[in-house]
């Protein structure tokens, strides 16, 4: 009996983590109609329907959830068995350092799935500030980083180039329905002043001379969505970052309140030390290859 196609199975586990064809077809660098065939051949070998598609994007029925799980051990195994015969097994431990804002609602599955792909690697991952990772890039608290830098602003960050791993929108957020209740002396929610992004904000919004005043302090994103979903305020975000609860101000909205235009946001791997281990710089392409 004729098993799976891997080169499907990858589309497939694709698809269902972008949660879209269309998103998923860059990412697999093919078109969205030969994403949308090797799902169609899948489906056909399994006999039933994997994937439901409508107007906010695909997602896996009943059955396609269960493949999903044999999908990824699948994959993970193929993958491990070619990085093996290859010389390339990534065995032994990393300190990751992640920044606060980095596709927080992802950022699990995705090491989850690293995990999956080099069983072997003994990950340990601490949340950080940008500010505090960049800062700390030459000390010995992490092995590789992953920091954001603000795009057109200088500073450290800017300097070390690193490997990008994506680009996003910022957008002035608020509890959804909430913007125009705000105060004209606006109550930012932020992280502490520790945080590049609270940095920025504090900056521009003096720069502007819009008045403003810190309204709540949050230790981390999550706590900055709760803060946000009960109406405690206005902040910035990336895009990836902005939660349930929590909507974007819109064109008319920013003019109202006086809010200027903001960049986008660059996540990157910084660049490798001087005399870097083999290990880490095998480790810093695996990271790459999965989070990018």
């Amino acid at each position: 009996m004729r098993g799976f196609d891997t080169d499907q199975l990858r589309t497939f586990v694709t698809v269902a983590d972008s949660g879209s064809l269309s998103a998923a077809a860059p990412r697999l660098f093919l078109s969205q109609s030969s994403v949308s065939e090797q799902l169609r051949k899948l489906e056909e070998r399994a006999g039933v329907p994997l994937l439901t598609r409508g107007r906010k994007g695909a997602a896996p029925t009943p059955a396609g959830t269960r493949l999903l799980e044999h999908a990824r051990r699948i994959l993970a195994l193929n993958d491990m068995a070619l990085q093996e015969l290859r010389g390339r097994v990534l065995e032994g431990e990393l300190r990751l350092a992640v920044t606060d804002y980095f596709r927080p609602a992802e950022i699990a599955g995705m090491l989850r799935r690293l995990r999956e792909r080099h069983p072997l690697l003994r990950l340990h991952v601490t949340v950080m500030k940008s500010a505090v990772i960049d800062a700390t890039a030459d000390m010995d608290a992490f092995d590789i980083g992953l920091s954001m830098r603000i795009v057109g602003t200088r500073g450290q960050a800017a300097a070390r180039r690193g490997t990008l791993l994506r680009r996003e929108s910022l957008s002035w957020v608020t509890a959804q329905g909430e913007a125009g209740n705000l105060p004209p002396v606006l109550p930012l929610v932020l992280l502490p002043d520790s945080c590049s992004l609270h940095q920025f904000v504090v900056k521009l919004l003096v720069r502007k001379h819009r008045h403003f005043e810190i309204a709540h302090s949050a230790s981390g994103v999550a706590g900055l969505h709760l803060a946000l979903a009960a109406g405690l305020g206005l902040s910035c975000l990336n895009a990836s970052a902005i939660g349930p609860g929590v909507a974007p101000l819109d064109a008319a909205g920013q003019r109202r309140l006086g809010l200027p235009a903001l960049p986008e946001a660059e996540f990157f791997l910084l660049p490798a030390r001087r005399g870097e281990p083999d290990f880490i710089a095998a480790a810093r392409h695996a990271l790459a290859e999965q989070f990018g």
